[in-house]
């Protein structure tokens, strides 16, 4: 199959051939500063998947949010109220989240997540028209506690941003692990310089390291902590050592040890045709938001075969059926829209000159996160 030479060329041709689209999804996501490329692989992703089903009934508008929570906000309104947009989607970051998807989902619209989980949407605060095609924000987290158990760390260092999803991270660690904490720090979104937080942990008597910090905060804390010459052994999830980041990382990364409910090792068929198909348009191997932004479109597909989007119930009951290949393999959703799923133990490596990740092990099976039982939903 001949997959698209560019992104923009691809979005030509959907404009000029879904004049008359049946449905329509406004994907506002972070495509410039120090997160962008966590937006550009979910926004790849979801686009190759269209590409890949070769839909004339499905019209994608992109914008960038620049990891602003006011211009994530502006763009969904307009997308709401100008564009008339039938589904919302692509918002990587979780502060972003709760400031769209709220009031998105009270004007009638489904938002479908591909990457923010967090934690007040997945319990008292989840809704019908919302769907989490990714993961609750807590549950890699859960899943390094349970590793870290396993590997008999018993005094964590922990520490990830001070905003919503660093605090799912901590409280998700935390759930599962069963040692004790030599400290826990939060530090700040957006931050480079992390010789402070190594010096207290070089101070602390720690046997081991937990943190979250995505995109660019990742690399500048994994290079800074390897040049610092603090030997304590690192686990994270995969956020932190995805495969964009590993680049930018190198040596640094080599055998660290982290959780992803995605692999590109993933045994399946639709996995390796993502994988192939990925690198064949991107030339690059694909990341976990990658990953993320192709299955959210093919779920979307998937309702769009059985059901109008115009007929919110049949088209809801049709996202919540899950009926799609999934380069996760089974899919499916738990009682609050979330992913009941496996989550596995990763650990880095170096294919040729490449950086990248295989499974080692599984950290949680079959799991289902810790506020499904507080959402109305059920």
């Amino acid at each position: 199959m001949k997959i698209m030479k560019t992104l923009m060329a691809s979005a030509a041709m959907l404009l000029a051939t879904q004049a008359t689209a049946e449905v329509k999804v406004g994907m506002i996501t972070t495509l410039s500063g120090g997160g962008a490329g966590l937006g550009i692989d979910v926004r790849d992703g979801f686009m190759l998947a269209v590409e890949m089903a070769g839909r004339d009934d499905l019209e994608v508008v992109i914008e960038d949010d620049q990891r602003k929570p006011d211009i994530a906000v502006q763009l969904a309104d307009k997308m709401i109220q100008s564009e008339d947009v039938d589904i919302l989607t692509g918002i990587i970051w979780s502060n972003l989240a709760m400031a769209v998807v709220p009031s998105a989902t009270a004007q009638g619209k489904f938002y479908l997540s591909p990457n923010a989980g967090p934690s007040a949407l997945a319990g008292r605060g989840c809704h019908e028209n919302y769907f989490n095609v990714a993961w609750q924000n807590d549950n890699l987290h859960e899943a390094a506690g349970a590793y870290a158990n396993s590997a008999e760390y018993a005094n964590s260092f922990i520490l990830a941003p001070n905003y919503p999803a660093g605090q799912d991270a901590l409280t998700g660690y935390k759930r599962m692990y069963e040692g004790e904490l030599a400290g826990e720090l939060y530090t700040q979104l957006g931050q480079t310089d992390y010789a402070a937080e190594i010096a207290q942990i070089r101070a602390s008597g720690a046997d081991s390291v937990y943190f979250f910090l995505p995109g660019g905060m990742g690399i500048a804390f994994l290079k800074q902590y390897a040049a610092s010459g603090v030997d304590l052994p690192v686990v994270g999830p995969a956020f932190s050592f995805d495969q964009g980041i590993l680049q930018a990382v190198g040596d640094a990364a080599l055998g660290v040890v982290n959780t992803s409910q995605w692999n590109k090792d993933i045994d399946n068929a639709t996995n390796a045709a993502f994988v192939e198909a990925f690198q064949a348009e991107y030339d690059r191997l694909p990341s976990l938001y990658a990953s993320q932004g192709y299955d959210t479109a093919n779920l979307i597909i998937s309702a769009m075969n059985v059901a109008d989007v115009d007929d919110q119930d049949a088209f809801r009951a049709a996202l919540q059926a899950a009926d799609f290949a999934s380069v996760r393999g089974d899919f499916e959703f738990g009682s609050n829209h979330h992913p009941i799923q496996d989550i596995y133990v990763r650990e880095v490596i170096k294919e040729g000159d490449v950086y990248t990740n295989r499974i080692i092990g599984t950290g949680l099976e079959n799991h289902t996160d810790a506020y499904a039982a507080d959402c109305s939903l059920n």
